[in-house]
């Protein structure tokens, strides 16, 4: 299901991670005043978009007038959530010394309190990037997002799970550094940790809930239902919006997903590699972008985290070309290219393997030995005895064939 990717030596991992260094340190170099009007900027839109549409929507019994605070309010929504929230919680305005753009201290308005946010996605998704088993964002504990998964019936059930996390992402994400799924299985307990989390999340829950389907319908007299609607479809918007653009960032056809061992005592170069094989690019204007978080630019995004979203595209020709010129695979598209595609994994990884090509018995981690070729000595493939090199996921022949090249993918 992944594309092949070439099978580089330590030497040209370790040119390809300073090439990528000297990009970051350029930008680094030149953060300044633009970005913090542009996040500034960004910001008094998306509050005056959020006045502008819970005003009109207290004029909600008139149908343009619902259409028009709803737009607005949705908008508002996904500008906080993927723009604003995403992007400042990453750190990528920590550089101007401004409170109010503090990633360590910065709420949003979803129903995930940030700080947990912060160590399920910055830390847990951003350091271990599809390594199967270790990043919690490969089906977020509840899809089957990889062929790496072992196959159970439950799983005949991912295209309606999919859906229901789509619908509900906001909560879905506030549940997810929990690992609610596996206190359900009973392979984690709620200890004293999990319950100042679970009480965390009913705060923060409890607030976005009074403020959304309380405080603003009552405040609107006898527009409560149109505002109460307003206020249900605007978060459904920024619920779906958020999901389209996250899955297809990590989970188009030919991404790639990793074992722990490949992704041991990676080198800086190695980490680079990984990131890029493992995200994928939507194509688009400038207004998509913006919409998108630019997390549109997904490889830049997990290439450099830190960096101010707006400046990916800047530096995504030059990124391609890096990329071009080591022979790494491209993974870009158009929205829709790109959404089809997650949409036939879920539906062909929610059935069970053909006999042969992959184990489908629960419990078992690795394929059938047929579909995937054993790995060699690492004495045998490098010429450096360096710890480094076993972690390359495509230093070796055998493991680049490994969880990515066997024969399901046909």
């Amino acid at each position: 299901m992944s594309t092949p990717a070439p099978d580089l030596t330590p030497e040209q991992l370790e040119t390809f991670g300073q090439e990528l260094d000297a990009i970051r340190a350029r930008v680094v170099a030149d953060l300044g005043q633009r970005d913090v009007d542009y996040i500034n900027r960004l910001i008094r839109v998306q509050r005056g978009l959020e006045v502008a549409g819970r005003g009109l929507l207290f004029a909600g019994f008139l149908p343009p007038v619902w259409i028009g605070g709803t737009a607005a309010l949705s908008l508002s929504k996904i500008l906080d959530n993927m723009e604003i929230g995403h992007n400042v919680m990453h750190g990528q305005y920590d550089w101007t010394g401004d409170e109010r753009l503090n990633g360590k201290t910065f709420e949003w308005d979803t129903a995930c309190p940030g700080d947990q946010w912060r160590h399920s996605h910055n830390y847990m998704h951003h350091a271990h990037t599809n390594i199967v088993g270790k990043d919690r964002d490969i089906g977020y504990g509840i899809l089957r997002m990889s062929e790496d998964e072992p196959w159970r019936p439950y799983y005949l059930g991912n295209p309606l799970y999919a859906a229901l996390l789509a619908t509900f992402f906001q909560y879905g994400v506030a549940l997810h550094d929990l690992e609610a799924e596996r206190i359900a299985a009973g392979e984690s307990s709620l200890d004293d940790e999990k319950r100042d989390k679970l009480q965390a999340i009913w705060r923060k829950l409890r607030g976005q809930t009074l403020k959304d389907y309380v405080l603003f319908p009552l405040l609107s007299g006898p527009s409560f239902p149109f505002v109460l609607a307003g206020n249900a479809t605007a978060n459904l918007t920024r619920n779906l919006w958020a999901f389209t653009i996250i899955f297809c960032g990590h989970f188009p056809e030919g991404t790639h997903e990793f074992t722990d061992e490949e992704a041991e005592n990676e080198t800086r170069g190695e980490w680079y590699y990984r990131q890029m094989l493992g995200s994928a690019n939507l194509t688009g204007g400038k207004l998509f972008h913006i919409l998108a978080g630019n997390l549109s630019y997904q490889i830049e995004h997990h290439l450099f985290p830190d960096l101010p979203a707006h400046r990916y595209g800047e530096i995504s020709d030059e990124v391609r070309e890096i990329r071009e010129r080591y022979g790494i695979p491209d993974n870009t598209g158009p929205l829709h290219k790109q959404f089809g595609s997650v949409v036939r994994k879920i539906v062909k990884l929610a059935l069970p393997p053909l006999p042969g090509v992959r184990a489908s018995v629960p419990g078992v981690d690795e394929p059938a030995a047929e579909a995937r070729p054993p790995k060699p000595a690492a004495a045998k493939t490098s010429p450096r005895k360096l710890t480094a090199a076993k972690a390359s996921p495509r230093k070796l022949t055998a493991a680049k064939a490994g969880p990515r090249k066997r024969a399901a993918a046909a």
